[in-house]
């Protein structure tokens, strides 16, 4: 194959024989990522394959060549003859989507941790959104996207194969509906400030441990259908107001009520003043189904305990590990962002084990015991289960087998047409709404004309009754001349 990247400036080519492979991690919307050995150290590589995966590879060299901040995964160099690949720092802690949602045994956060990850994003996409000559959008923000090294304390933005057309941005990325800007799958222009909403959902989600919009299911479709229609998440509980302002300010509807990202950077490293612990790694514990269930009432006991406790702010709000399961939204409108005192903390009691049956019942983060593989590598069971969590349960593709080429072509090709199944959805949901502004504009266009219709009929009646009174009033005034002259000559006659 020839050379893909031609004038386009990256690390280095790199040599696929000096690249030592491992194992697979993980599969995205473009390209098999796999640990790997190249020059001593431990990489992720991922590997291109279709000519879709290799227009986003082109996309994803140019943008990660450009960018160096400590918060966006490194770049090494690049493969740009067949087989084509990027080589990348590895991340060992796996994807924050992990972390958050995985059915393996989950690692122990505390608030710190998941102010910190939120404001490590902000900061990476603040970067993005700051340079120059032209910034970058990222488009597809997720915690899916985002990976965790260092035992957990820091966060790396990854995946810039969704920065280029939008086409390939909507086939690729039906499992971003949950965190999409709702004029992005409009198709109204959009600009840095979409990557605002997605890092608002980001917030919540990893506040409350819950997926966004799970309670909704089904299609991708009815998720855009939700947040077009002004719904989002569900409040939590007893959120310090500063932090539920700037939340449901980063998701307004409206673009422009947003901040910019700079500006959530201010406020996010104003309040993590107040949290301590970020620095400390994430812990991995092995329970027992005894022990979990032990650990229940004690996380309802430390709920209780917390429950007291507040920041100094002007209001004083606290944070409790309740989820409001309700329907109710926030609402959308510009809200001042407030400033907390540093000397307030939240509690720094120590997570408890929630009970397995309660696990879908998700705490906040200083109260759960967020668990993941020991080993740290990706669970292709769960990005899978992320990626088509929009299908039909009948719908979902099986995970191919690793070492079947036959199976891994059918599960590619599977995945193809469940993307193009759910574009296809989403369009004729899009469409559908379109049709009925349509018809209903149709509609007032048509009474509007038959209003014109009678406008005009009724102007042609008046316009033929005044032509009759013109011509009445000339035939009288012709009688009056007559009159007047025979009264004229009657009166010589008598002289």
């Amino acid at each position: 194959m020839a050379r893909l990247v031609t004038q386009m400036s990256f690390k280095e080519e790199v040599e696929f024989n000096d690249i030592d492979f491992e194992k697979v991690v993980g599969k995205g919307a473009f390209g098999v990522v796999s640990k790997a050995s190249w020059r001593g150290m431990n990489v992720a590589v991922k590997m291109i394959e279709s000519e879709e995966e290799i227009k986003a590879f082109r996309v994803e060299v140019m943008q990660l060549s450009r960018v160096d901040h400590p918060n966006i995964v490194k770049l090494y160099g690049a493969c740009t003859t067949q087989p084509v690949c990027l080589v990348m720092e590895f991340a060992e802690g796996g994807s924050l989507y992990n972390v958050l949602h995985s059915s393996q045994p989950q690692p122990i956060y505390k608030a710190a941790h998941a102010m910190s990850w939120a404001l490590q994003c902000a900061k990476g996409v603040d970067y993005l959104h700051s340079m120059k000559p032209k910034k970058l959008i990222h488009r597809d923000l997720k915690p899916a996207n985002l990976l965790l090294m260092s035992g957990g304390t820091v966060l790396k933005i990854c995946d810039f194969g969704t920065a280029c057309d939008f086409q390939t941005y909507m086939t690729n990325n039906k499992g971003s509906a949950a965190w999409m800007a709702p004029e992005v799958f409009e198709g109204r222009t959009y600009s840095e400030k979409c990557d605002i909403f997605s890092w608002g959902v980001i917030l919540w989600e990893v506040i409350s441990r819950r997926k966004p919009f799970d309670d909704i299911g089904g299609p991708a479709f009815r998720i855009m259908w939700a947040v077009h229609n002004g719904r989002r998440p569900p409040l939590i509980r007893n959120i310090p107001k500063p932090l539920d302002k700037l939340m449901t300010r980063c998701w307004s509807q409206e673009s422009t009520m947003r901040p910019s990202m700079h500006e959530v950077v201010s406020i996010m490293s104003n309040l993590m003043l107040v949290f301590k612990g970020a620095d400390q790694p994430l812990v991995y514990p092995q329970v027992s189904e005894e022990e979990e269930g032990a650990g229940r009432g004690m996380a309802d006991r430390l709920a209780e305990q917390t429950a007291d406790m507040s920041i100094s702010s002007n209001s004083g709000s606290t944070i409790s590990d309740t989820v409001i399961h309700s329907s109710s939204s926030h609402s959308n409108g510009p809200q001042d962002p407030q400033k907390i005192e540093p000397h307030a903390a939240f509690s720094d009691s120590s997570p408890v084990h929630s009970s397995a049956k309660d696990q879908q019942k998700r705490h906040s983060v200083d109260l759960l015991d967020l668990r993941v593989d020991n080993d740290n590598s990706a669970n292709d069971d769960s990005d899978v289960s992320m990626a088509y969590s929009t299908l039909e349960p009948h719908l979902q593709p099986l995970p191919p087998n690793p070492n079947s080429r036959e199976s891994q072509d059918i599960f590619d090709e599977h995945m193809r047409m469940a993307q193009e199944f759910l574009r296809v959805q989403t369009e004729l949901a899009l469409l559908h709404t379109r049709k009925k502004e349509l018809a209903e504009a149709l509609d007032q266009d048509w009474k509007d004309k038959q209003a014109s219709f009678k406008l005009i009929e009724e102007y042609n009646t008046l316009q033929g009754e005044k032509e009759s009174l013109v011509e009445l009033h000339k035939r009288r005034r012709s009688q009056l001349d007559m009159f007047r002259l025979q009264m004229q000559r009657q009166q010589f006659r008598r002289m």
